[in-house]
């Protein structure tokens, strides 16, 4: 008898989700209303989900006076994360949050829209990067290929919470890492051993020591989350910077719409990349002096030869995204003409 191919229960799934909470098509709560159901990749916990996500429900009800409202459910509520994207290119939910990490097998470009290692210094260089340079219009366009509308929620630092301080290649090397995307495979060419581990799961990872460190976003990630409670130690310098959050519509859903919602529903999202990133700076700093106040939270500055070895293993990373296709080279051109540019590299 054959093996029944794990695509295949994935398709299930998804249909079968489909089936019981009725989300084939967008619900109309009146004439003149149409509701989305949004399946998020964040836990209610996290602060993205209410400072990303609620916000852009809120700001869409209220600038269209109504007529589109979403209604949200946290991570892991309708379809497991790893199939959010399945579940908005078929339709099944007509929007969802999800990470270019969940994607690098549908694209060309997610692993770098995901954030090249040791390419940006700073935040303002991955957003010029992503809007000025055109890189989120190139996004945009290979994935809406697939039925799917593409709009990067902010840019921000990947930065590791550790249980113990980082203090040699050596204890580096020993580590697990819960990582994903293009820094998962990153860290485990500098060393450590990294796997994935989704957010409704991370906390008890980290305090059953499943894993000895973790990125989820930077310091609000890991304050929202609960992370400081077993995992004293913020380190320093960030892993990368990237658009590592990001909204997907499902085409159909927004053509369907009315004209006038659609282009309310385009010109918000476009807005939202630059209201997020810099308010999420800002409360970055506001959450470093929480944590260290009521946590005790001290920062972890990674040693030279850690550094090192990560800087070895961000060129392969690199290569890697490069020999992914045409577009893929296109972009890695972009980016390190900008980054010659900014005396970055020779």
């Amino acid at each position: 008898m054959k093996a029944v191919p794990r695509s295949f229960f994935r398709v299930m799934v998804v249909a079968i989700s489909a089936l019981i909470f009725g989300l084939v098509a967008a619900v109309p709560a009146s004439a003149d209303t149409t509701t989305w159901r949004v399946q998020a990749h964040w836990p209610s916990a996290s602060t993205s989900y209410t400072d990303s996500l609620k916000f852009l429900a809120d700001r869409l009800e209220e600038r269209t006076d109504g007529r589109l409202k979403l209604q949200l459910f946290e991570a892991g509520s309708l379809v497991p994360t790893s199939e959010i994207f399945s579940a908005v290119r078929r339709g099944v939910v007509e929007m969802g949050t999800g990470s270019p990490g969940y994607v690098l097998d549908r694209s060309e470009l997610a692993g770098i829209a995901f954030g090249p290692p040791a390419a940006f210094r700073d935040v303002w260089e991955a957003l010029y990067f992503f809007k000025n340079l055109g890189f989120e219009d190139m996004l945009h366009e290979e994935f809406l290929e697939q039925g799917v509308y593409w709009y990067t929620d902010k840019i921000i630092a990947t930065e590791m919470v550790v249980k113990e301080p980082i203090e040699s290649l050596d204890q580096f090397r020993g580590m697990n890492i819960r990582s994903s995307g293009t820094l998962q495979r990153f860290l485990t060419d500098a060393g450590a051993a990294a796997s994935m581990i989704p957010g409704e799961e991370l906390y008890q990872a980290l305090a059953t020591g499943v894993v000895d460190g973790a990125h989820w976003g930077a310091v609000q990630g890991a304050l929202s989350m609960g992370l400081y409670e077993t995992a004293g130690y913020h380190v320093r310098p960030a892993l990368n910077y990237s658009g590592v959050d990001a909204f997907w519509i499902n085409a159909e859903a927004m053509e369907s719409l009315p004209d006038d919602i659609r282009d309310i529903v385009k010109q918000t999202l476009r807005e939202q990349i630059y209201v997020r990133t810099i308010e999420y700076q800002y409360k970055e700093e506001v959450a470093l002096a929480r944590a260290m106040q009521e946590h005790g939270v001290q920062l972890n500055h990674l040693p030279d030869d850690v550094l090192a070895a990560m800087n070895e293993a961000a060129s392969t990373t690199w290569d890697r995204e490069r020999a992914k296709g045409d577009r893929a080279a296109e972009v890695m051109d972009m980016l390190e003409a900008m980054l010659r540019d900014l005396g970055h590299i020779e």
